[in-house]
């Protein structure tokens, strides 16, 4: 069986949450006493998670004390922990270009939003051919922009300002291959802004529904709706 490779996305600087968590690092953000990312590490080890990769630039001291004593409590049993540090923000894009490069990645793998729950899906995900994206339905597309998906494939993305109503998102989750990568000129890049949209061109993206919690914890409103879902012993739907 391969092993699931996943490269997080932690480097933002979280600018939207700080009304509400200005002390510490998005991904560390409280909820219910714990660091947000404690959830997140326990959830995808528990998913078969074999190699996870944090790929940092803001706050970087803060993360790695804390994956440190994640460390010391053997919270990493069988998964191999690697960290790596953007001197200049990449952008999504160049921060997986530069992981790539810097692990020597070959073949496979997986990449997630720190800021993004999804209580399952990654087997799901790994499974499909890559390059694949993770969707999910929400009620409201507007705050994310939408994707357009036909024959289980990804055809258009629509863009925040022209997105409303119910609709398929980009989950935060996606599956790629290091070539697609081979080519970076070592500057800055969105995968949703300018890789995602060329493959969907392309049509070779394709979109792996999941029906499972989803939240974008990166606003306020949607940080205390996770607290209170966590608090609540994760009752309900998000």
């Amino acid at each position: 069986m391969k092993q699931i490779k996943l490269l997080l996305l932690a480097g933002g600087f979280g600018k939207r949450l700080r009304s509400a968590v200005s002390d510490v690092p998005k991904p560390l953000a409280p909820v219910n006493g714990r660091p947000f990312l404690s959830y997140q590490i326990a959830n995808w080890l528990d998913q078969g998670v074999g190699l996870l990769a944090f790929l940092l630039h803001y706050e970087v001291n803060s993360i790695e004390v804390f994956l440190e004593s994640c460390r010391k409590q053997n919270r990493f049993e069988n998964c191999e922990i690697r960290t790596l540090k953007e001197s200049e923000p990449l952008g999504t894009g160049g921060a997986v270009a530069f992981a790539v490069q810097q692990l020597q990645l070959t073949g496979e793998f997986l990449v997630a939003n720190a800021d993004t729950w999804l209580g399952s899906g990654v087997q799901q995900v790994f499974e499909a051919e890559a390059p694949a994206l993770a969707t999910v339905q929400v009620e409201d597309s507007e705050r994310y922009g939408s994707v357009q998906v036909e024959n289980n494939k990804v055809v258009a993305f629509k863009e925040k300002q022209n997105s409303s109503g119910p609709g398929l998102i980009n989950a935060g989750l996606c599956h790629l291959n290091a070539d697609l990568f081979k080519d970076w000129n070592g500057q800055p890049f969105s995968l949703e802004r300018e890789l995602f949209p060329k493959l969907a061109n392309s049509g070779i993206l394709k979109s792996v529904f999941l029906e499972t919690d989803f939240i974008d914890m990166g606003v306020p409103e949607d940080y205390f709706r996770l607290c209170q879902w966590i608090e609540s012993g994760k009752k309900g739907a998000l």
